[in-house]
């Protein structure tokens, strides 16, 4: 089932090469490291406190154990101190001095052997190397002196545990404590626990509670909210306890893992990880590695009968190593999962064999993976492949976040809140769900999921379709002969010049020019026909760019130039961001509508625009397709046929027969006219973008044509050259636009716009109230001195030299701009009545 949802999701992965933990080259390795670990004397047995689920009855990893805050009582009561006490002088009363002790588990009263104070606490001075008398039971322990008690927390004094608190182990070790485990693997209460034999865990507390009650010994209640360590598995309360069990002597390894981070040999991503890495792998404890479960790799180990040793091989063995005995019987525990699990880098690729795969395959470069499993496997894999191979098992590590409901709670079964990918997809769309997750996503952050957003992105692939229907309709008019309103050309490919790029051998290059596909070019420049329907198109020169085409192209090798940027910092999710941007705001909003009204014009103009969307699209295509696979290879293929079989054919020559395998576009050096090209097109779809929003403040009907004039200044050639674009995007009337440098006053009857040095008139007045485009102007004026105050800011500051002196004059210009734009809208001001 996993295997198939992966699949469905688009993961290509070589299944050839699919492996299952129990493999029998799996087992081989699993024994092999084990053995190797027992034979450096990093793994032994014995008695050690671990965590224990009472409901699966076995061992389970720190790892393992969920915390989890939850209502509890914090339970005060008397830890008498022997032959010390006070006489009241009126009754001769003797009454025994005690120190007061609090717990939350008070049936581990039963195992406690001794209680703890500070050193330095001169409430409790006077007791330490005194006796304590176990309620109850009547036991003796000692008062001892030790500093990790906190003498602000409850009455400054502990209850020491050591066979059921991980803390009181450690105290227990230093002071030389006995350790006593009052409990069975039911958690039920054993021979230790005196008349609370056989008693659950929470029924024996119950029970104590109220004989300490009846014997004066219960100070208070308190209602308090604790940590509760639950098991991830089975949700039962853990129990800490002393057990015999199969450990590693994890510290060597550790070091050397910590090593290999901090001498860069493997990089964290994000870099905030390191130090909880660093902090988990400089704490470790000793790793409990056997487990009382059904399934799993068997532990290697035998135990004979008549001699009492054990025999550790890599083999099954028929007798005992040391006496021979054929009396031996194998281990009945497994490994943790989490030791093979830390073999996988190389125990699928044939270790402990040299195998070719190894040799060619490990190390590899990025682990890629959740957070929450850093120290499960990640840091197992670290390692396990320092300590077996020599070498880091990857270079990177990408840790992505946790997917949360859209509210930001954790998915549950039994908060209902469950999003089932499957069914998602049946009803979105897989490269919906798969975009929703990865643009959603920042590194090692949790991401909130909406099927709202899920939603939104299926809109996306629409509006793919759709833009690439577009495309492939301008293709096919090129193909049956007509552009526009008119043939081209004589069918003949004369010398086998296309305009400014050659048809040699097809070859795409792209130049780092303005937006053409460049041509290889050799002797033989005989061109297949073929397979194009109709091969009449142009072979004289071809018109120039129009600002659009440049603009269009600009855009997308600056995308090019910022989706590898982000890639190489592992922000994908900002690069498909940028990439939806491109298509659908830039791409699909902008050029194509130009576009239309380019082809529209017919001749060489529609040929060389159609051969920009082909360029513009195949190029985007190939930008989303790690994103999005499905559509975007449909999309494409639909694009490859189309563009072989018409007079663009050469386009398309050398693509692939797939999406999948084909070359992922690479960054050019930016070159000068892309910023000027820009430039002069984000100030028409600013001009645009006001007139538009103006006509949808004053209800002007769509279809309404309106005169304009354009005081230009120094954009006036500008504003020529794209009147037409201006005018039907805008839906003036372009017989009665007049564009001039200036105007010595503002015409009668008009509303003002100003963009940049640019201002704009149109006859509006009579749907125009005087207050309100006062008010409009102001609203304008306030958010002009707004970035002008900030890009002053900016430029007193560091920023202004320690930037690229590119980016520095880019905030220089728009600084002038903004200022430029108050000084006009301050004198529209002026000139209203």
């Amino acid at each position: 089932m996993i295997t198939e949802q992966i699949r469905r999701l688009g993961a290509s992965c070589d299944w050839s090469r699919e492996r299952f933990t129990l493999d029998e080259g799996l087992t081989q390795a699993v024994r092999e490291a084990f053995v190797r670990l027992y034979e450096k004397g990093l793994i032994y047995r014995g008695p050690r406190l671990i965590n224990w689920s009472p409901g699966l009855k076995t061992a389970v990893s720190d790892l393992e154990v969920e915390y989890s805050e939850e209502p509890g009582k914090l339970y005060y009561f008397k830890y008498v101190i022997k032959g010390l006490g006070t006489r009241d002088q009126g009754l001769g009363i003797r009454d025994q001095e005690f120190i007061p002790v609090a717990t939350t588990r008070p049936e581990t009263i039963l195992g406690d052997t001794a209680v703890a104070v500070h050193p330095e606490d001169d409430r409790y001075k006077k007791f330490i190397g005194k006796m304590a008398v176990v309620p109850i039971l009547g036991r003796e322990i000692p008062v001892i002196a030790d500093e990790y008690v906190d003498r602000e927390f409850g009455t400054g004094a502990l209850k020491i545990t050591p066979g059921h608190d991980p803390n009181d182990y450690e105290i227990g070790q230093r002071h030389g404590l006995e350790l006593i485990s009052v409990l069975d693997k039911a958690a039920r209460v054993n021979i230790h626990g005196g008349p609370y034999q056989g008693q659950d865990r929470f029924e024996a507390r119950a029970n104590l509670w109220e004989d300490m009650r009846a014997a004066g010994l219960v100070i208070k209640e308190e209602e308090y909210i604790h940590q509760i360590p639950r098991s991830q598995r089975g949700g039962e309360i853990i129990e800490p306890m002393v057990s015999t069990q199969w450990f590693v002597n994890i510290k060597p390894l550790a070091e050397a893992a910590i090593q290999s981070v901090r001498d860069g040999r493997i990089k964290i991503v994000p870099a905030r990880f390191e130090k909880v890495y660093f902090n988990w792998m400089e704490n470790i404890r000793d790793w409990c590695i056997s487990r009382q479960l059904w399934w799993g790799h068997r532990i290697p180990v035998w135990y004979c009968d008549d001699c009492g040793e054990i025999t550790v091989a890599r083999e099954d063995p028929s007798e005992c190593a040391h006496c021979g005995s054929p009396n031996i019987k194998q281990d009945p525990d497994v490994v943790d999962t989490w030791f093979s699990s830390g073999l996988w880098p190389f125990s699928t690729l044939g270790w402990p064999d040299e195998t070719p795969d190894l040799a060619y395959f490990y190390p590899t470069t990025m682990m890629e993976t959740g957070y929450d499993i850093l120290f499960f496997w990640v840091a197992r894999m670290i390692m396990m492949g320092l300590e077996f191979t020599g070498e880091v098992p990857f270079s990177e590590i990408y840790l992505h976040g946790l997917i949360r409901d859209e509210s930001g709670k954790k998915m549950s079964k039994s908060y209902g809140n469950v999003i089932d990918p499957l069914v998602v997809m049946d009803e979105m769309g897989t490269d919906a769900l798969r975009f929703t997750l990865l643009v959603s996503s920042t590194p090692g952050n949790d991401m909130n999921l909406s099927l709202k957003k899920v939603e939104a992105n299926r809109n996306f692939a629409n509006k793919l379709w759709n833009g690439t229907r577009f495309v492939l309709w301008a293709i096919g008019t090129l193909g049956n002969g007509k552009l526009g309103i008119g043939k081209l050309g004589n069918g003949k490919l004369g010398n086998g010049k296309l305009g400014i790029g050659k048809l040699g051998n097809g070859r795409l290059v792209y130049q780092d020019t303005e937006p053409i596909y460049q041509y290889t070019s050799i002797p033989n420049t005989n061109i297949p026909t073929t397979s194009i329907p109709n091969t009449n198109f142009p072979t004289t020169n071809l018109p120039a760019y129009t600002l659009a085409d440049s603009w269009i192209w600009a855009r997308l090798q600056s995308l090019i130039r910022d989706v590898d940027r982000l890639f190489s910092n592992h922000q994908y999710g900002e690069a498909g961001r940028q990439i939806y941007d491109f298509f659908w705001n830039e791409f699909a909003d902008w050029y194509v509508e130009i576009a239309k009204l380019q082809i529209a014009s017919g001749g060489e103009r529609a040929f060389v625009t159609t051969r920009t969307l082909v360029k513009v699209l195949d190029l985007s295509l190939r930008l989303l397709h790690p994103f999005i696979p499905f559509v975007t290879e449909e999309l494409w293929q639909h694009l490859r046929h189309s563009t072989l079989n018409s007079p663009l054919s050469a386009l398309a020559s050398d693509w692939p027969d797939a999406l999948i395998i084909a070359p992922y576009p690479e960054p050019r050096q930016e070159q000068d006219w892309e910023a000027e090209k820009t430039a002069n097109f984000e100030s028409i779809k600013e001009i645009v973008r006001s007139i538009r929003n103006l006509r949808a403040e004053k209800n002007v009907k769509p279809g309404t044509r309106i005169p304009a004039i354009f005081a230009a200044g120094e954009m006036t050639s500008l504003i020529e050259s794209q009147a037409a674009t201006i005018a039907s995007l805008a839906k003036l009337d372009e017989s009665q636009i007049s564009i001039l440098q200036s105007l010595d006053e503002k015409p009668e009857g008009h509303v003002a716009l100003v963009v940049g040095p640019v201002e704009i008139y149109l006859p509006l007045s009579k749907l125009v109230d005087v207050a309100e485009e006062r008010a409009r102007l102001e609203k304008e004026l306030v958010e002009a001195d707004g970035q002008i105050q900030r890009l002053e800011k900016l430029l007193a500051s560091p920023f202004a030299e320690k930037a690229p002196p590119t980016v520095a004059d880019k905030e220089r210009d728009r600084l002038a701009g903004f200022k430029e734009t108050a000084q006009k809208l301050k004198g529209q001001m002026e000139g209203m009545t």
